[in-house]
């Protein structure tokens, strides 16, 4: 058993002005993102150029901030948000959804897809192995913000995270749990299966399906969000229900091969 590290969310503060780690790991994502990017395009046969991957993660930061951060609304605390609208733009204090981010991801690629004339699924492949970097920087800002901490347990690494709402407790540290799987393992998986031609939309489908199986594996030793609690058959939490449509389709992309 481990006691929680003593971390200041705040790096440095100006004054009124706070640079918080739950902001640098943004900071972080997005830049590792635009790195690997300039790395792939560098690859002729992948059909992007350095100047399109710094258009196009312009376009990204917005729908993903935006798209986490509403998805978090919509699907987390929606009575909250709508008796405290003010608090939306509060995102320094936690609260954003990865299925709202990807579908924010999803609405930006749409648009730089019509206005670039590409296809809406050769991007997807193009990006998607860019995303477990930011996935695993996210969730150690979430470690480090004291927030979805995992369920109670005996397990020799369990973290007693302070606080009144954890009570205390020993729990499992499952950002750490979802920064390895989410961030390491599907990382790994999806760069190297992208690393040679493969039929369109095979990338986005390992992608989608990686990760919805990641965090479907990783609710069972996450604390369910205590305004929702269970969801379906008394023990899928919103996470999982989220996480379902994602496997389907991205076991079909996989499976739909050539044909699309």
């Amino acid at each position: 058993m481990t006691s929680y590290p003593d971390l200041d969310p705040v790096i440095l503060s100006l004054g009124p002005l706070e640079v918080r780690w739950y902001g640098m790991m943004y900071v972080l994502g997005f830049g590792s993102a635009w790195l690997l990017g300039r790395l792939r395009a560098r690859q002729a046969w992948r059909g992007w150029s350095a100047g399109e991957v710094d258009d196009f993660l312009a376009w990204l930061v917005v729908g993903l901030v935006l798209g986490a951060r509403l998805g978090y609304v919509l699907f987390y605390e929606p009575g909250h948000f709508l008796a405290r609208p003010q608090d939306i733009i509060a995102v320094w204090k936690g609260g954003m959804s990865f299925h709202g981010g990807a579908l924010g991801v999803l609405a930006a690629s749409w648009l730089f897809a019509r206005r670039r004339g590409k296809s809406l699924l050769d991007i997807g492949d193009f990006i998607t192995p860019l995303a477990p970097p930011g996935l695993f920087f996210g969730r150690m800002g979430n470690f480090i913000n004291n927030e979805l901490w995992g369920r109670v347990t005996d397990a020799p690494w369990a973290v007693v995270f302070p606080g009144p709402e954890a009570g205390w407790f020993p729990r499992h540290p499952s950002q750490i749990y979802e920064a390895l799987l989410e961030g390491v393992v599907l990382f790994v998986l999806v760069w190297v299966f992208s690393s040679r031609p493969r039929p369109r939309g095979a990338v986005s489908g390992l992608f989608l399906l990686g990760y919805g199986c990641a965090r479907f594996l990783v609710e069972f030793f996450r604390q369910p969000d205590p305004q929702l609690g269970y969801l379906a058959l008394g023990w899928l939490t919103m996470g999982q229900v989220l996480s379902l449509p994602m496997i389907l389709f991205g076991a079909f992309l996989l499976k739909a091969g050539r044909r699309l």
